[in-house]
């Protein structure tokens, strides 16, 4: 499975953006598939991630700002973001989880800049 992420821009706060991550293969065998994002000088960090029941978990960063979801028909995992911060400026990565044998798929980041 390859991933594709997209949607990523220059947004000013308080804006929204979706981001999507497509997948070369079905992501109906994924355990789960979650977002992560890397800010300048930081560490890669967990966003949120959804299983293949719709089970759902974010970051409390996220809580209540954006929402995951995945459209298993489509092969795609979306992010949507609202009420954007500064602090939400970071290029995010989606990944892919198998449990057997486990694995992680990772797609290329897109940037998001949120400005003030």
């Amino acid at each position: 499975v390859q991933l594709q992420a997209s949607g990523g821009g220059l947004v000013q706060a308080g804006g929204s953006l979706r981001l999507s991550c497509a997948a070369s293969g079905s992501i109906f065998s994924l355990n789960s598939m979650g977002w992560y994002r890397q800010a300048p000088g930081k560490q890669r960090s967990f966003v949120a991630l959804i299983t293949t029941d719709g089970v759902t978990k974010y970051a409390d960063s996220a809580n209540d700002r954006f929402t995951i979801s995945r459209d298993n028909a489509k092969n795609t995992l979306y992010l949507q973001m609202n009420s954007l911060k500064p602090e939400d400026t970071a290029v995010y990565y989606c990944n892919g989880a198998l449990l057997k044998p486990p694995y992680v798929y990772w797609g290329q980041g897109t940037p998001v800049t949120v400005s003030s």
